[in-house]
């Protein structure tokens, strides 16, 4: 089943069209996940999106530096988790990647290190990449 699927705590597919300017945000039918549990059980229901854009900061506690504890299990888990999942359930289930792959977030650090958990997995599984594309407005 081809879908596309956006993972954000806050924002829908229209709203992040006004910053990153890509038409398929404006498209219908996008399955919207608001946190790194409903990302796992939709992908395991319905399989691999053609498109998965992601956010990074899935929950307030990720706006508050003070607060990071990534030790701690009740720790809210973020696009990069649900990056990390992805990757390893294509990986164990001989599963392609999507072919689109949008990092929208406004967390400059936190899209980077998306991006290069997928930039890491095509390297060193010489696998033909995916297209990646991210905020234009980030500057790390």
């Amino acid at each position: 089943m081809s879908y596309k699927l956006f993972l954000d705590d806050v924002r829908r597919p229209a709203t992040t069209f006004s910053y990153m300017e890509l038409p398929v945000f404006l498209e219908p039918n996008w399955v919207i996940v608001r946190n790194y549990y409903a990302f796992i059980s939709l992908i395991q229901k319905k399989g691999i999106p053609d498109v998965i854009a992601f956010d990074h900061d899935l929950a307030d506690i990720h706006y508050k530096v003070q607060d990071f504890n990534y030790e701690d299990p009740d720790y809210e888990k973020t696009g990069y988790h649900c990056a990390r999942w992805l990757i390893d359930y294509c990986m164990d289930n001989n599963k392609e990647l999507p072919h689109e792959i949008i990092i929208h977030s406004m967390n400059p650090y936190g899209s980077v290190n998306i991006k290069s958990l997928f930039d890491t997995y095509f390297k060193v599984w010489n696998v033909e990449h995916s297209v990646i594309k991210m905020n234009p407005y980030l500057r790390t």
